[in-house]
Order: C-alpha cells, then structure tokens, then sequence
C-alpha cells in the first residue's frame, strides 16, 4: 500500500471497534449524512408538495411529485450498482451526490409544474446511487464485525431525519419560501461529498473485475433498469383508473413489462426465491411491501375511519419510525453471534413480530370495539419486526455477495425496495379508488390491503431458511 495511504488510514480496519473510530471517522459521517439528506428530503416534499404544486399549477398531476423520484430512483439505483461494481464506489456516489444537487437546484428553481417534474426525476436518478452505494460501500469497506453496526445506523440516518423533516419543511415553507426545501440542502449535499468520496478514492476498488463487461447497451443493466422503470410507471398509470376495461390491461402490460427487466437486474434466481442472496433480495421486496404498504394507509385509516386528527393519526407513523431504528439497533449489536452462519431466525422472529404489527393496526382502525389507539402500539411493535428483519435480512445478504458484485447487490436490495412501496401503494390506492367507484366502504378496501400485507410478512418469514445456501 502506498505511503500516503498508510499516513491517511492510520489504523487497521480490522481493529476498529466502532465505525466512528478511525479509519471509518469521515467515511461514516458521510454516509450517513448522505443518507440522512435523502429522507430529509423525501419527506420534507411530501409536506409542501401541496403548497408547490398549487403555487406551479400541478394540482391536476399532484401524484407525479412523487412518481417522478420514484421512477428515476430505480435507473439511479441500477446504474450506480454496476458501476461501483465496475470502478469501485468512489466515482458513482460522487456522481451520484452531484446529480442528486443538480435536482435540488433544477426542483427549487423550477418557474412551472413541467420543470419541477424534471428536477424531481434528476433528484430521483441521485437518490437511487446514494441508497444503493451507502449498502454497496459498507460490505466492500468496512470490517466484518461493523458491518450489522453501520447497516443500523444507516436505517437511523434514514429514519430519524423523516421525524423532523415535515416540521422542519413547514417552517421553512412558512418562514422562507418552499423553495428554500431544495436550495438549502446544497451546502449539506457539498459537506456530505467531501467527507465521504475522497476516503473512498483514496481506498480504492479492493476487488476491481478482471475483464470489463462488454455489450450492447439496449441488453444492459441500465436499459433494463430503464424497462423496469417504464414498466411500472404504466402499471401505477393503469392503476390509476376506476374502469377495469382500462385498469386491467394497463396494469398487466406495466407488469410484464416490469418482470422482463427484473430478470436481468436483480440476480438469477430471484423471483423463484433461489437460496443465498436471491432469496435476499426478495425478502427486502417482502418486507418494504408488508412495511411501506401498510403505513401508507395508516393515518387514512386513523382519520377517516377513527375520527383521530391528523396528529394523532401522525403519531403511528412516529412511533412505527422509533421503533424501527431500536430493533435495527438490538439486531446490530447482537449480530456478532451470527456472524460467518445464517441469520434465518432473526429474520423469521422479525418478520413475524411484523406481520402481528400489522394485525393489530388492521384491528385497531377496522374493529369499532378496539381502541383506535391501539393501532398506533401495534405499529410499535411493527417497526421492532421490521428493523430487526430488515437489518438481519440485508447483513446476511451483503455477506455473501462476493466482493466485486457487491454493487449489483447492493442496487437489486434497493431496488426491491422501491419498487415494492411504489406497487403496494398503488394498489392500495386503487383499492380505494375501486370501493368508491362501485360505492363499497373505505373498510372494504384497508381490509383487502392490510390482508395482502400481512401476508407479505407472513411470507417473509416463512421464507427465511432460504436466506442461506444448503450446507
């Protein structure tokens, strides 16, 4: 190793016993910024997205705040993935900090609803890299036994910041202007890129491939990324309607279209739940869709068909987020007895506290005798299911990706995870949007949705002996 390496990284890594000693001081504080930054935003936006698009004339395509970043995040996620398997992390994630800014700027500046559109789609394209790379560079950089540590404390980064992003959000939408949302993160964005790029340039790729891959670019990951992407934008469109002459068709091509690039983005094997990390992979999907596709439809639950205020209703979401972050962080320091073996019990105990979560708020928002706040405990005991699951789920899973395909894994685990919160909230919505179209109740659809979710959790767990290969 060079001199100047040595005089940088002082320590050896592998003697480390916390990912804010040295040599991960910088490194950590960067991704985790980085990370924190993402859902500051993502949830800072969905609090004055109302005010944005009344003020830019896009009440009409409100939903597409929100699709646009999700859309793009997918091609983000993908592309970052191969690269850093290709070139190391260093250069997509400080592409990726760019482009993210390059949104922000474009979002806050933006004089119409078009040219917000496009500023959330670059943002998205960035937000995908930052998720994907901040999994890809904790399983090629940091030591074995900080690893479960550092994948709790990036589910914090993200968990935290989306508590005090709408209050935050607000106050500077009331105080400054709902453009100052976007414009203030730069100078973070910036702070974030020096801390964590120039440690990971100077580390280098550790495991660079042999042979660089070589094709066409219409048979390559980024096109079926872009495949996935359009795919499902036609499926969310189609789910849009009331009519199923129209809903049924859309959706069905969106999904096709969708499968046929997720064959070659996500690793072989993994919509049949193939042992080892394919099976990793789907359980993320399982999960994030059991997770995000019930919380989605708790406060409508709460409000509507309890008569709980907005912050009442507002407190499940808080309390699911809390719990989130301390199961993660009971799994992360009890993960060194599981190390080098599979990590199926966690998995299945968590996800299986999951599903009951999501019976008890099913309970508490369709059952008129059960107290209404009985809804928010049960998202409590959710979020402990989730982040135990989850933290165990993606540790396993980036602990056998070998080291010069952590990228792809990385960036299949993220992708399973938008996609699963982009569909599962789109058909909850057209649950809904069918109930009242044929005049049923708005408990006839939450029923169907928490039942689909359950058993997404209920699936999760059932699935996690395969998280490993057979012995």
């Amino acid at each position: 190793m060079p001199r100047r390496e040595l005089a940088a990284e002082p320590l050896d890594p592998a003697r480390a016993q916390s990912v804010f000693q040295p040599p991960y001081t910088a490194l950590t504080w960067g991704i985790v910024l980085s990370v924190g930054l993402v859902a500051f935003e993502s949830m800072g936006v969905a609090t004055v997205l109302p005010e944005i698009a009344g003020k830019l004339g896009g009440l009409n395509a409100y939903g597409w705040g929100f699709s646009a970043l999700m859309l793009a995040n997918l091609i983000g996620t993908v592309a970052a993935g191969r690269s850093a398997d290709r070139r190391g992390p260093a250069r997509p994630l400080g592409v990726g900090l760019a482009v993210f800014a390059v949104g922000c700027a474009l979002a806050g500046a933006a004089p119409n609803w078009p040219v917000f559109l496009a500023g959330r789609f670059v943002q998205g394209l960035g937000v995908g890299a930052v998720m994907a790379l901040a999994y890809t560079v904790i399983g090629l950089h940091y030591a074995e036994h900080l690893r479960a540590r550092m994948f709790a404390l990036v589910s914090g980064a993200w968990t935290v910041p989306s508590l005090a992003g709408p209050a935050v959000a607000g106050l500077i939408a009331e105080h400054l202007h709902w453009r100052g949302v976007f414009v203030l993160l730069l100078p973070l964005i910036a702070l974030a890129w020096a801390m964590a790029v120039p440690p990971l340039a100077r580390r280098g790729h550790p495991n660079p491939p042999a042979v660089p891959a070589r094709g066409v670019w219409w048979r390559g990951p980024v096109a079926r990324g872009i495949l996935v992407s359009a795919g499902t934008a036609v499926l969310l469109g189609g789910l849009q309607f009331t009519n199923l002459a129209l809903l049924l068709p859309l959706a069905l091509l969106g999904a096709v279209a969708a499968v046929l690039g997720l064959r070659t983005v996500l690793p072989t094997g993994t919509l049949r739940g193939r042992r080892g990390v394919p099976t990793g992979v789907l359980i993320r999907f399982l999960l994030c869709g059991a997770y995000f596709g019930s919380e989605a439809f708790l406060p409508l639950g709460l409000t509507e068909l309890r008569g709980l205020s907005t912050t009442e209703a507002g407190l499940g979401l808080s309390a699911g987020a809390i719990a989130w972050v301390l199961g993660a962080a009971w799994q992360g320091r009890a993960d060194d007895r599981w190390s080098g073996r599979s990590r199926a019990l966690p998995i299945a105990i968590g996800s299986a506290v999951l599903a009951a979560g999501v019976a008890i708020i099913a309970a508490g928002i369709l059952i008129d005798a059960v107290p209404a706040l009985v809804a928010v405990i049960g998202w409590s005991v959710g979020g402990v299911g989730m982040g135990i699951a989850f933290n165990a789920a993606t540790t396993d899973a980036m602990e056998q990706a070998p080291a010069d395909r952590q990228g792809e894994a990385s960036g299949a685990m993220q992708l399973a995870q938008t996609l699963a919160t982009a569909v599962l909230s789109g058909l909850g919505g057209a649950a809904i949007a069918l109930s009242h179209a044929h005049e049923a109740p708005t408990t006839t659809a939450l029923t169907a949705t928490f039942a689909l979710t359950l058993a997404l959790a209920a699936t999760a767990a059932a699935t996690a002996h395969r998280i490993r290969p057979r012995p």
